[in-house]
């Protein structure tokens, strides 16, 4: 029994990784042909039907309707039933010049194309995804025959074989859009990587087929100037020569500006991370900014009544996380994680606590400490902690617990002089909230204008995890307390 071929779910183009399996068109034991459809899957961008690329029975379907498949790998086995068993010897008698009749054997053997040779060769170059578009024929032979040991002559009848355009006609056979008559998995792989449409290449094969010199020959045009040696009216072709087209590049200069480079100074570490970190969060999470002007003069006022107390009194700062934990008890929804299977599933994971990331600027970059299970402590003691934590930082001494913990992130950029900032999520969390800087500014009191002390709080959320109200919300309950911070506390 001839061993079965696995067919992987090909790469669908455009980038995408995975599909998933809307349904089966054939079952185990079906007898099946090359390019007959055998699934229907669906991507994120289009519903499509995969063909086969070989004919035989099915041995295997690899997935049930309903679920994620991965370019790449298995999407169903095929055992061949016209290649991989031996064929049995056909015995037939020849006559002989004697009468006597010969007993010869007739061998049959696959045709072997050019296609599915260039094919093997280039495989062997690199693997890749068996896309669509490889078949394999089978069913056409030539005839040898072979004859016991006789003085008599063998008489060989030519038996009837297909033409290689048949076989070729297979090989490109595709799924719907835009790729061009390639065979190996290895050449599209090669295109996809260096951004070469294959539908754009004259493939130099057989029959139009692209070659990996093809698409060689595109990543690295040979730019060449004709260059005549002799005079015009001679009837001899004019001599090319290549020119060199690489830019001259003088030392220590840009070659897109032409300005002379100052320095360069590697991505690592701190900065390697945080430029990691936020690349990740803008590229997955979905955000949003909300806004809103505060009138900060009852928090300020408050503060310098304690301090006139004598009493160690807490920072501006420690103040506003006292309210943001409030707000997150309230809202809880800010307070979490999204969190992604392997199958590609999402689960929104809330906490019983709150880790108050505050950022801080070091020497090494920006790092984001937490203070753990914040809404237990008072105004007070996150003064302590924030304080204690953004020393640490600053030293390069905190921990990775302390460093990689965090549910919510507050960050004070007042205090580099500006109003506003659309922060970027301090990934995995899902929100951020920042403080801009405290001036005086005219604002209507009791119908009256007067000159009040006014912050901007930002808030950046995660639109997959709540709506604008939520986030609205909880910005307005942070804003009221910050004007209104008497009743707050006292509720506290």
């Amino acid at each position: 029994m001839s061993e079965a071929r696995v067919f992987l779910l090909p790469d669908l183009g455009e980038g995408l990784t995975e599909a998933e399996l809307v349904s089966w068109h054939v079952s185990v034991g079906d007898t099946i042909s090359v390019d007959q459809p055998i699934a229907e899957v669906e991507t994120a961008k289009s519903t499509v039907e995969v063909p086969s690329p070989y004919a035989g029975i099915v041995a295997e379907l690899h997935g049930q309707p309903g679920e994620t498949l991965d370019v790449g790998k298995p999407l169903i086995s095929v055992t061949p039933v016209s290649v991989g068993e031996p064929a049995q010897p056909v015995v037939e008698p020849v006559e002989t010049e004697l009468g006597d009749p010969v007993v010869e054997h007739v061998e049959t053997q696959p045709v072997e194309t050019k296609e599915a040779e260039t094919y093997r060769e280039e495989e062997k170059a690199g693997s890749g995804n068996v896309l669509i578009g490889y078949g394999t024929p089978g069913g056409h032979g030539v005839a040898r025959r072979t004859r016991a040991p006789k003085s008599s002559v063998a008489v060989v009848e030519p038996v009837e074989t297909k033409p290689a355009e048949d076989e070729l006609s297979l090989l490109r056979t595709r799924v719907p859009g835009k790729l061009g008559a390639v065979i190996s998995p290895l050449v599209r792989r090669m295109a996809r990587e260096h951004g070469v449409d294959l539908g754009e290449i004259p493939g130099s094969g057989d029959g139009g087929l692209i070659m990996r010199k093809d698409v060689e020959a595109t990543i690295h045009p040979a730019v060449v100037e004709p260059v005549e040696t002799k005079p015009a009216e001679t009837k001899e072709a004019p001599v090319v020569e290549p020119v060199e087209t690489k830019p001259v590049e003088t030392q220590g200069t840009d070659a897109r500006t032409g300005l002379a480079v100052s320095s360069r100074t590697p991505v690592r570490g701190v900065r390697k991370a945080v430029a990691a970190n936020m690349s990740r969060s803008r590229s997955e999470i979905p955000e949003a900014t909300v806004w809103v002007d505060v009138d900060a003069s009852g928090l300020v006022e408050l503060r310098k009544e304690l301090k006139a107390g004598g009493s160690e009194v807490p920072g501006l700062l420690a103040f506003i996380a006292r309210f943001v934990t409030a707000g997150l008890k309230k809202y809880p929804e800010l307070n979490t994680r999204i969190e992604t299977a392997q199958d590609g599933s999402q689960e929104i994971v809330a906490f019983d606590g709150i880790n108050l990331g505050i950022a801080a600027q070091t020497d090494r970059g920006l790092v984001v400490p937490s203070v753990g299970s914040a809404e237990k402590l008072s105004a007070r003691e996150l003064d302590v902690e924030i304080r204690r934590l953004t020393d640490v930082a600053r030293q390069g001494k905190a921990t990775p617990t302390e460093l990689g913990s965090g549910t919510f992130t507050l960050n004070n950029y007042g205090v580099f002089g500006v109003d506003g900032s659309a922060a970027i999520i301090n990934h995995p969390e899902v929100a951020i909230l920042g403080v801009g800087r405290i001036i005086d500014k005219p604002w209507v009191v009791n119908g009256e204008l007067a000159v009040r002390k006014v912050t901007e709080l930002t808030l950046t959320f995660d639109h997959r995890v709540c709506d604008g109200g939520t986030a609205a919300g909880f910005l307005r309950f942070v804003a009221d307390a910050i004007e209104n911070p008497r009743k707050l506390l006292v509720e506290l």
